[in-house]
């Protein structure tokens, strides 16, 4: 199924690397940000070269007017880091969108200090839009090497996640399922960042395959029963934005929550490791977010609160595998 006009909002690497795979599925596409955050190279050659090499065809309008972006366009993705969500939703609300648009969000993560799902405040900012969360283990540079995935997308309006399912498949590198279940979906690709930390934590401390494995577990643990105790259903957190995102994130050094989690283990400072990633890295904050919201559930998240205590505190890497190993002894759940 061909659409008219694609239009992705946010200019970042994964912004950037759906309007590359989605090149073929529709006649036009647009790709918008502030003017700070488009290059020369994007503006005159439709490409950047960092942190990955991205070639855009001729055919990609660049534009920093978020008016002429959102015009006839069939389907907006929200691309943008979870501290621009909302800013970004005030500025469509300003500019409006049309009812026969989809907008569909990408960016994963939960809002500070509200500590809302994405959902939550686009709605809350743009009610009564046609909505749709995409979801998945999308790893930029495998999608930019040609690599096949697939991912999720959920929406209180199946019929609309349908739509997006077709507009946004594309045959033999990208297959979508629709879900039903909004909360499952973004809950699984927000939380499993938390946990692809604690996996490259492991990792770079030569801890073994056993310890990843069983953090790993132990973590999934925690996202389904904060998940669940949020109305998500826990069979979604088993699926392809949950267990399939984590799987790919927390054992990938083209993950930028692993590649956090390693440089934690190494003894660096979380400021320092930002400045060298030069990109957000969206587990950071969520576990922050994550800590707080399983504290007012009265849920226990051991792993996510030493992913919270590695980035937030100076505890070090010997005291956080210690606390986490040697924990009142319990019955496995």
């Amino acid at each position: 199924m061909t659409g008219k006009k694609l239009t992705v909002l946010g200019p970042g690497c994964w912004g950037l690397t759906i309007a590359k795979l989605l090149n073929n599925n529709f006649e036009n596409i647009c790709v918008w940000g502030r003017s700070s955050d488009l290059p020369p190279s994007l503006i005159n050659e439709k490409r950047i070269e960092k942190p990955l090499s991205i070639q855009l065809d001729k055919k990609v309008e660049i534009t920093s007017n978020l008016k002429t972006a959102l015009d006839n366009a069939d389907i907006i993705l929200l691309v943008v880091s979870t501290s621009g969500i909302r800013p970004v939703c005030e500025q469509i609300k300003e500019v409006g969108l049309k009812s026969n648009q989809i907008l569909v969000n990408l960016s994963k993560g939960l809002e500070l200090p509200s500590l809302k799902r994405m959902s939550e405040v686009i709605l809350e900012v743009l009610p009564d839009i046609n909505f749709a969360v995409l979801s998945g283990p999308t790893l930029a540079r495998e999608i930019l090497e040609g690599h096949p995935t697939l991912a999720s997308v959920a929406s209180n309006n199946m019929e609309i996640a349908k739509k997006t399912q077709e507009l946004l498949t594309v045959p033999s590198l990208f297959r979508l399922y629709a879900n039903p279940d909004l909360i499952g979906v973004e809950l699984g690709g927000s939380l499993k960042n938390v946990i692809a930390i604690a996996s490259g934590f492991a990792g770079a401390m030569g801890l073994g395959d056993n310890l990843r494995g069983s953090l790993l577990t132990r973590g999934m643990a925690e996202m389904v029963r904060v998940s669940t105790a949020l109305g998500a259903n826990p069979q979604t957190l088993y699926g392809l934005s949950g267990m399939g995102d984590l799987i790919a994130t927390a054992s990938s050094p083209y993950s930028r929550n692993y590649t956090v989690g390693s440089l934690i283990a190494k003894g660096k400072k979380i400021d320092d490791i930002l400045a060298e990633l030069g990109s957000v890295a969206e587990g950071v904050k969520t576990s922050k977010a994550l800590c707080e919201l399983a504290k007012k559930l009265n849920i226990d998240v051991p792993v996510s609160n030493a992913i919270y205590e590695a980035v937030y505190t100076n505890i070090t890497p010997r005291e956080i595998l210690d606390k986490l190993m040697n924990r009142k002894l319990k019955i496995e759940d």
